[in-house]
């Protein structure tokens, strides 16, 4: 099998598990006759695609793809075999389908670091009254009025594209349209167009804060999902002809990078100092902010970032009730019930079940990553190469290992 087979072969086969599982293909801009002709096909068996997958496998080390196309390939064909075995009834437990996803393998978080984590909050958020009321009160002042959403949206979303583009070149016509929705398990989403076009959609329901705005709207477009997409695009489709990069497919090892990467895109577009920036960006709106406040608060919780991966735990590998996964996340993410209740509707989706971990493991694996440059290297640097690169989970952990192991030996010339 050529490689051009290949690939279209790994297309075709994740378009046709998107035939069996309503949102599996959340973008494809490859050939369009491609996704006519496989729309147009009898629906196939789970375990006839599974057989699939593992076909395309076993040519992959015989194939003349690149290595680094191989091991993304080769990463994303075991994803989509799991997704078909599961589709056929098979019992895999929940640790063992998230690692086949998404090349980590998960494990419940440290409550004593969610206590040290609470005692940062008590500290930035002084006051009488509980943790909790504390900071419910304070959240509940930082909201968004539902109203000004779309225009505060739309002045953080303008102010991070300058930033952006001065950083990682764009293309000259790519864009980003916003919509506010509701009743949705998530808090954005990007829907990728092709043609460097994006469509976010902002949920009004979850009660937006003006200081989480920056982080969504560089998660979802700049430098984040769009800006991932708007360069695989150009560079790697248009340049290159990896044309595995034109599908993006749920519960693979893609989602993970490019959550993670897209978690941290404020981290690299502004960096510390991102809430008075904030507070600049939004004061022409009326909308006021303690951007060193809030940069201390959102500081204080990223240590409860594993808080939502337990709670999927929980629920899909140790069979705990909802109720009790509520629980646990109203006592530690000290959140109301109503944001409880949201994100185990967003954790008890079939096909969103595994998904938390992408942010979770996604942002641990790749902030790591970030952090063990070479000499000299730029954070700018570094994070264009998960702009641009097709990069997995596995290579990253590879990079980082190495990376701490040069960091705690120096170089080889200097070793002794």
């Amino acid at each position: 099998m050529d490689a051009d087979e290949l690939v279209r072969g790994y297309q075709v086969l994740g378009l046709r598990l998107g035939r069996l599982v309503s949102g599996f293909v959340d973008s494809f801009t490859g050939d369009p006759a491609l996704s006519r002709s496989v729309d147009n096909e009898p629906r196939l068996h789970p375990r006839a695609l599974g057989e699939h997958a593992r076909r395309l496998r076993a040519e992959l080390p015989g194939s003349d793809l690149a290595e680094q196309r191989k091991q993304f390939l080769d990463a994303h064909l075991r994803a989509l075999e799991c997704t078909a075995r599961k589709l056929d009834g098979e019992r895999i437990s929940f640790v063992d389908e998230v690692e086949r996803y998404f090349q980590v393998r998960v494990r419940p978080g440290d409550e004593d670091a969610y206590a040290h984590a609470h005692r940062k909050l008590d500290a930035a958020l002084e006051g009488s009254g509980s943790l909790a009321d504390r900071l419910h009160a304070f959240r509940t002042a930082d909201e968004v009025p539902v109203r000004r959403l779309q225009d505060a949206v739309q002045a953080v979303s303008s102010a991070l594209r300058d930033r952006v583009r001065q950083k990682y070149a764009l293309p000259e016509h790519e864009v980003v349209e916003y919509q506010v929705v509701t009743d949705k398990p998530w808090s954005g989403f990007n829907h990728y167009l092709g043609d460097y076009r994006s469509r976010v959609a902002i949920n009004a329901d979850l009660g937006q804060r003006i200081s989480t705005l920056p982080h969504l709207v560089a998660h979802e477009s700049y430098p984040g999902h769009h800006t991932e997409h708007c360069r695989k695009d150009a560079g790697l489709v248009a340049k290159r002809g990896y044309a595995e990069q034109s599908i993006f497919l749920i519960n693979t090892p893609q989602c993970l990078m490019a959550e993670g990467m897209a978690d941290l895109g404020l981290h690299a577009a502004v960096g510390p100092g991102w809430g008075v920036w904030t507070e600049s960006v939004l004061r022409d709106l009326g909308l006021r902010m303690d951007g060193e406040l809030s940069e201390k608060v959102e500081s204080a919780a990223s240590g409860l970032l594993t808080v939502r991966q337990d709670a999927a735990l929980l629920l899909h590998d140790r069979g705990a009730d909802q109720d009790d996964v509520v629980a646990h996340l109203r006592r530690w993410l000290l959140v109301p019930e109503r944001r409880a209740r949201q994100m185990v509707r967003f954790l008890a989706d079939p096909l969103w079940r595994a998904y938390t971990t992408t942010y979770v493991e996604g942002v641990r694996l790749v902030r790591a990553w970030l952090d063990v440059r070479a000499p000299g290297e730029t954070l700018d640097s570094r994070y264009l190469r998960l702009l641009d690169e097709p990069l997995v989970p596995a290579s990253l952990e590879n990079e980082v290992r190495d990376g701490l192991s040069w960091l705690a030996h120096g170089s080889p010339e200097n070793a002794i």
